[in-house]
This record gives structure tokens, C-alpha cells and sequence, in this order.
């Protein structure tokens, strides 16, 4: 597993190894023992799975309380996917990184529990898995203004994304409850 640090301390970009022949590829995309060797102590107790449709947004999404580590990647299409420092202790507190992740790469992106997280689908189509380290809450669940603009996110899309009602009801982050 190669992993390449990210300018917020803790999220990574996490490549597997891919093993292919004749027959098609095979890839670990979790092993405890090489995440530890990466700092990533983590116990996953859900999977989730998602198809969005090109231009849809989703996100920021965290939770204030059971906040969720996730360890994300794409099985069909692509995504440009973003995390956002919640950490108030943090010294990257209130910054972002984006990272593309798509089917071809294999490459998956560890956000640590503490950061919101959102995706734009790139693709016609695109399903992302991830493993998470708390269950979903939602009565903890808040969401952050994908388009706020103190944060400049710089969505790469045009026109209007396709947005849930409540990533449209989104605060912005100096509004918003906080992990720390």
C-alpha cells in the first residue's frame, strides 16, 4: 500500500497494490496490520455504498458526536472528493483538501474521524464504497454549505450540482457545530 500525505495532517491517498494477469486484477483494500504500519489505527463497523449520477454533490457531511473515520474509493466512475479539517485543536482547522479517486486508479483517500466529507461525481455515473469507524447517527449528523464561501472550495463543475435537500440547507462554517 503506498500512501501519499495530504498538506491536512491525517488525511492520506492510499494506492494498493494491484496484482494482475490473463484473468483480470486483484487488490487488499483493508489489512489491518499494513493500515497500522501507515499510523491508521481503525476498527470499521460499517460499509456503505453509493450511485450518484454525474454532477451530483454530496456533503459536507460529519457527525458531532460518534464522529466517523472513512476510509473511501470508487468501484465504477469517478469522483473528486473533498474532506474538511472540523478539528478546532487542529493547526488545519477550517482548511480542505480534494483528491480525484476513481475506478481505474484504485486509489482510495483515509479521512480521519474529526473532518467533514463530500464528493462530486465527475462521471455519468459513479459508486463509491466506505468503510466507516462509528455508525451513522443521525440525530449527530450535521451538514456544511458545500458552496461556502470563506471556504472557497473549488468544485470542479459547471453550472449547478445536483444537491439533496438537505446539502442545499447546509450552514456555513462559521455557523457550524463543531467536533472539538
Amino acid at each position: 500500500m503506498k500512501a501519499e500525505k495530504t498538506e491536512l495532517p491525517g488525511l492520506l491517498r492510499l494506492e494498493p497494490r494491484l496484482f494482475g494477469d490473463a484473468r483480470g486484477w486483484f487488490m487488499e483494500t483493508w489489512n489491518a496490520r499494513t493500515f497500522a504500519e501507515l499510523g491508521i489505527e481503525a476498527s470499521f463497523v460499517q460499509d456503505n455504498h453509493s450511485r450518484s449520477l454525474k454532477n451530483t454533490l454530496r456533503g459536507l457531511h460529519y457527525q458531532v458526536r460518534q464522529p466517523q473515520g472513512k476510509l473511501v474509493r470508487v468501484t465504477a466512475g469517478a469522483i473528486w472528493d473533498v474532506a474538511l479539517d472540523l478539528r478546532r485543536s487542529s493547526k488545519t482547522f477550517g482548511r480542505w483538501a480534494g483528491m480525484r479517486l476513481d475506478a481505474d486508479s484504485h486509489a482510495m483517500a483515509w479521512i480521519p474521524a474529526g473532518f467533514a466529507h463530500g464528493f462530486v461525481v465527475l462521471s455519468e455515473e459513479a459508486e463509491v464504497l466506505y468503510k466507516a469507524t462509528d455508525y451513522y447517527a443521525p440525530q449527530h449528523e450535521r451538514t456544511i454549505l458545500w458552496n461556502d464561501p470563506a471556504l472557497a472550495i473549488a468544485w470542479p463543475i459547471t453550472g449547478e450540482p445536483v444537491l439533496s435537500d438537505k446539502d442545499r440547507r447546509g450552514v456555513p462554517l462559521a455557523q457550524a457545530e463543531t467536533c472539538d
